[in-house]
């Protein structure tokens, strides 16, 4: 049965959120600025569109640089725990709003009402985890190699942050980027995916009302929207010193020769292309959980969606029927409703991306082992529902070597040790996440080593899926190398400063020499 939208709250949530039928969509805060070119919101859960928002012209950008540059100067002689004040207000209103900010993300990206919530609950928590950090920016002091003198280490703030997020997670990569970039120091400017702008006009609704309450400048916090023209206006900008970035390698891969074309730095957070590896000693129930969640949660639209499963022959004709009876008992339909696992693909683009990879898996000579489809009728108006697929695949498979956002996950067998799994793990472009599914001792320790796992994250007896706040969250090779959120994260968004102090009359030169006047 087909459960209309409007009865989850929709349009409640949105007027919570200030969001109306047409939205300006370049800001510094409190002040907003339109503009002719409008882009559209159409909900992939029911097709229906939710609002509109207008395009960031260059004279416009000029506007909101103008703000964040002269609002910097005053907001990094602010100490830092004062920042991590406003942010911890900022964390409070997230907690006041969770329910319309989560329900939005839910209709506009498509993914599950729980994982919306859980979506604003990572918002919530980075900002107490900046808070914390807003007292603990340290340095280090050091002895000087010249008698009579002391050394020490400090960071500075570095300026405007550019930060340009994707569809899939629109609210939480803003937050983890903005809320140590404030406590940093730092001004933002935000570029949300031209896929899921209110989400972004609802957080910038938020934090302006933060920053007005607490009577700070405008351009502390600046929302700009576009396409990648508008997204090349801050990355060919020198007066933005560093581009946090997320989405596909190919953009990266753009957006990092842009930037460092000016010397700039980037943050990039790119393709995903994880795998789980199930060793004998797995157990087989938190094997099917981890799996399973990471495939088809958000779609498989995650970052950290597992792609690849790799299973040691001797399990896996067990692994796969076990797969294969847990897929027959996925419900997919509208995400606001929490009776269904398994929500819409982004838009109809996606759905062709899914179709052509599942083609193109079985012209390279491999098996489809749960059907995929994309569903039609009552329920499915959108035309962006599908049926999460498995299929039985080798790791040299071109299809398997790139990143497909959409549930399709591929099976592979590996034979006798585990170095056998981790070569095939490592065998791929991208390094983000990585999982090994084992009882033994041995095998999680070399995952965990330097001849296992290549990725950024590498975990055991847990999936791919996901990431906990207080680790740095990023990966190597074409994921990117950037890290977002936990441990020390913030340097990235300071610069830093070494300093030696002569506290003697005498002035001794370093490594003996010898100046004599």
């Amino acid at each position: 049965m087909n459960i209309n939208s409007e009865s989850f709250g929709i349009e409640d949530a949105l007027q919570q959120l200030g969001l109306k039928a047409i939205n300006p969509g370049t800001s510094t805060g409190s002040h907003w600025m339109n503009s002719e070119t409008e882009i559209a919101s159409y909900s992939p859960v029911d097709g229906k569109l939710i609002g509109k928002v207008t395009a960031t012209t260059p004279e416009d950008y000029e506007k909101v640089m103008t703000a964040a540059t002269t609002a910097f100067k005053d907001w990094r002689v602010m100490p830092a725990p004062l920042r991590g004040e406003i942010v911890r207000q900022f964390g409070d209103e997230l907690r006041r709003l969770k329910d319309p900010l989560g329900k939005l993300v839910s209709y506009e990206m498509g993914k599950s009402l729980q994982e919306g919530l859980g979506e604003v609950q990572e918002m919530i928590d980075i900002c107490d985890f900046a808070v914390g950090l807003s007292r603990q920016l340290h340095g280090l002091t050091m002895h000087s190699e010249r008698p009579g003198h002391r050394m020490y280490e400090q960071y500075h703030p570095m300026g405007v942050v550019g930060i340009i997020s994707a569809f899939n997670f629109p609210v939480a990569v803003w937050c983890w980027n903005t809320a140590l970039a404030w406590i940093c120091g730092d001004v933002c400017v935000w570029k949300p995916s031209e896929k899921a702008p209110l989400c972004g006009v609802a957080c910038q609704n938020i934090a302006a009302k933060v920053f007005k309450d607490n009577g700070l400048s405008e351009g502390i916090s600046c929302l700009i929207n576009g396409d990648y023209k508008v997204g090349q206006l801050m990355t060919s900008d020198p007066r933005v010193p560093l581009i946090s970035a997320t989405g596909s390698t190919r953009m990266g891969k753009i957006v990092a020769k842009t930037v460092a074309g000016r010397l700039g730095r980037s943050l990039l957070e790119l393709g995903g292309n994880n795998a789980i590896i199930v060793t004998p000693d797995a157990d087989l129930k938190m094997t099917v959980i981890g799996a399973v969640f990471g495939a088809v949660g958000t779609c498989g639209q995650r970052c950290t969606s597992t792609r690849r499963l790799i299973i040691h022959e001797s399990m896996y004709d067990q692994v796969k029927e076990a797969l294969a009876s847990a897929y027959s008992q996925l419900r997919i339909g509208n995400p606001l409703d929490q009776n269904n696992h398994v929500g819409p693909l982004i838009d109809t683009d996606a759905v062709g991306m899914y179709q052509t990879a599942l083609r193109q898996v079985i012209e390279e000579g491999g098996s489809i082992l749960v059907e995929g489809g994309v569903l039609g009728g009552e329920g499915y108006e959108s035309g962006c529902y599908v049926k999460p697929a498995i299929a039985e695949a080798e790791n040299h498979f071109k299809i398997v070597q790139h990143e497909t956002f959409a549930p399709i996950l591929y099976l592979m067998k590996y034979k006798g040790d585990v170095r056998e799994a981790i070569a095939i793990q490592n065998g791929v472009a991208q390094g983000l996440s990585s999982a090994i599914m084992t009882n033994n001792l041995r095998e999680a320790e070399l995952f965990l080593s330097h001849a296992g796992s290549d990725c950024g994250i590498s975990n055991v007896n847990i999936g791919t899926s996901g990431a906990e706040i207080g680790g740095a969250f990023g990966g190597e090779k074409e994921t990117g190398g950037g890290r977002e959120s936990g441990s020390d994260a913030w340097k990235v968004y300071m610069r830093r400063q070494t300093n030696t102090i002569n506290y003697t009359t005498e002035l001794p030169l370093a490594q003996g020499i010898k100046f004599d006047l």
